[in-house]
């Protein structure tokens, strides 16, 4: 679900190569994307599994890293293990990737008129315009994505380290909306909020300003008749991708790690977010905020990076006009 800034006159090479949300066929776009973004998810949605299941372990089986988790779970489940909660996740992005790219995209040009009368520095301006943009677009799209977060995180860890087995994403659903009601789906919304909108901005804003300070140093600031290659604009949107997915990774992992916690507990377990917090520091300490990093880290570097590298030629292949 990615973009580079909307181009300014200044940065040539983004204004060669961009093009524009009014340019794209917007019915191809959401059909053709489905498949690509499907298959990336594929691909990474194992280390959201082992994420999930090392921040919710009870103090007594907790895996030490990623690599222990991951070997404990094909051990024990096998490769449909690292596939648990999977069919609901994909039946749910569908929707939430519409959402939060037409929110993007549609938002990010409003941002750069927004922030352009402050005359900042580009690297600025790109962060602010494409944070904007991305906390606005993740707001969108939480009402269709937390209910899918809430049944799938369940999947993810039924039937380990105490927690219930289930018949599916439907009946996970029903129990929730039992036990619940409707507002069972939305356990944690306001933590998914405080969680994935600073992130999506996060994200957005070190990927924005992180291309700007590269594009510099590889001497295409202001040069408007140099224009990079394509293989060029590929390898710098993967650095950006990698950045970005460091510092969002680092600064949003504790407000993650408590809000699994609080999506995955039953009526049984039900705790608040101060108990949570106290539960984790009795049995980790401070770190106990960072279980999981490494596989968030990984997946938010990798699925940044690949989606944004499969966003550009989702939107060229989907372009109205061959030239900008």
């Amino acid at each position: 679900m990615a973009s580079r800034e909307i181009a300014r006159p200044n940065v040539p090479s983004f204004d060669q190569t961009e093009i524009n949300w009014d340019k794209l066929d917007k019915t191809k776009l959401f059909v053709v994307g489905a498949g690509i973004f499907s298959g990336v998810t594929v691909a990474l949605y194992p280390l959201s599994v082992i994420k999930t299941r090392m921040q919710v372990a009870s103090s007594d089986v907790v895996q030490k890293n990623a690599f222990s988790a991951f070997r404990n779970m094909l051990k024990v489940d096998g490769i449909p293990g690292l596939y648990r909660g999977f069919g609901t996740v994909i039946t749910g992005a569908v929707p939430a990737r519409i959402i939060f790219l037409t929110s993007l995209e549609m938002t990010k040009v409003a941002s750069l008129n927004l922030v352009e009368p402050f005359k900042l520095s580009e690297p600025v301006q790109a962060a602010l315009a494409n944070g904007i943009a991305g906390m606005s677009a993740s707001l969108c799209s939480q009402a269709v994505f937390v209910p899918i977060d809430v049944v799938s995180q369940k999947l993810m860890v039924q039937g380990y380290s105490g927690f219930a087995k289930y018949n599916g994403g439907f009946d996970v659903a029903r129990k929730i909306i039992k036990s619940d009601g409707i507002r069972g789906l939305y356990r944690g919304f306001g933590l998914s909020v405080m969680t994935y909108s600073p992130s999506s901005a996060v994200w957005w804003a070190s990927y924005g300003s992180s291309q700007r300070v590269i594009w510099k140093l590889l001497g295409h600031g202001n040069d408007k008749e140099n224009v990079p290659s394509q293989s060029k604009i590929v390898c710098v949107q993967a650095t950006g991708g990698i950045i970005a997915g460091a510092v969002a990774s680092c600064v949003t992992t504790p407000l993650d790690t408590i809000k699994t916690r609080l999506q995955v507990m039953d009526n049984m377990q039900k705790q608040n977010v101060r108990q949570v917090v106290k539960r984790l520091i009795a049995e980790d300490g401070w770190k106990g905020f960072y279980r999981g990093l490494g596989p968030r880290f990984f997946s938010m570097s990798a699925w940044g990076t690949t989606m944004i590298v499969a966003y550009e030629y989702l939107k060229r292949l989907c372009a109205v006009s061959e030239e900008i």
